[in-house]
């Protein structure tokens, strides 16, 4: 499956908006959106300009994209299947996105970054019910357990990164054991619990699709 392999900060400039890409770094003074740096390409000035109603809604659709770490054909795919699920496709596109394994892994803890959680899964170092589960985009059920590995429980990425559930709690559809590195999906949120990704406008996305 492809990814994105560029610089990441890139990403966060092109849409002035901290994306949370590179862990640790975004919450430090070195992020690029803490030091006002401007927007990537040779004149970024010309794209203050007003934007046309396209554009605004590409813009959308690209930061929530680049949120969750999904190339084009992935977040499509996941945009279709909201589509055939019952009610507002745009709630059912956050409940698809958060439900993914690798999201799941870095909203316990168990890794500071998205990519990070990608990776820990694409190495075989989580357990979904007590199975490993090495598909990034492999689709959490509520009551679902998610563990780690025996032989990664020692890593010390992972111990660093568990080491924020101290200082902040894991989001509240979540629940996480510290100790045993185990957490459960208790239930599939609701938009309005997403609060991080509160100021995104997913109606927009949905009206782009459509056209």
């Amino acid at each position: 499956m492809a990814r994105y392999t560029g610089p990441r900060c890139r990403l966060c400039r092109t849409e002035n908006k901290r994306l949370f890409l590179k862990g640790d770094k975004c919450k430090s003074d070195k992020c690029p959106i803490n030091r006002k740096r401007m927007a990537p390409g040779k004149d970024p000035k010309a794209r203050q300009k007003k934007q046309s109603e396209y554009a605004v809604q590409l813009r959308e659709k690209q930061k929530l994209k680049r949120s969750y770490g999904l190339m084009e054909k992935q977040f499509r795919l996941t945009f279709e299947e909201a589509q055939r699920m019952a009610g507002k496709t745009g709630e059912n596109l956050f409940a698809l996105l958060e439900r993914r394994l690798d999201n799941v892994v870095y909203r316990l803890r168990f890794a500071s970054s998205r990519a990070q959680a990608r990776q820990i899964v694409t190495h075989g170092h989580v357990l979904v019910n007590g199975k490993r589960v090495n598909i990034p985009s492999y689709i959490i059920k509520p009551g679902d357990t998610i563990s780690v590995h025996q032989k990664y429980k020692t890593n010390k990425p992972l111990l660093g990164a568990l080491s924020e559930s101290s200082r902040s709690a894991v989001m509240p559809w979540l629940s996480l054991d510290v100790d045993n590195m185990e957490g459960k999906f208790n239930i599939v949120p609701m938009r309005q619990d997403i609060v991080d990704m509160a100021d995104i406008r997913e109606q927009l996305v949905v009206e782009l699709y459509s056209k």
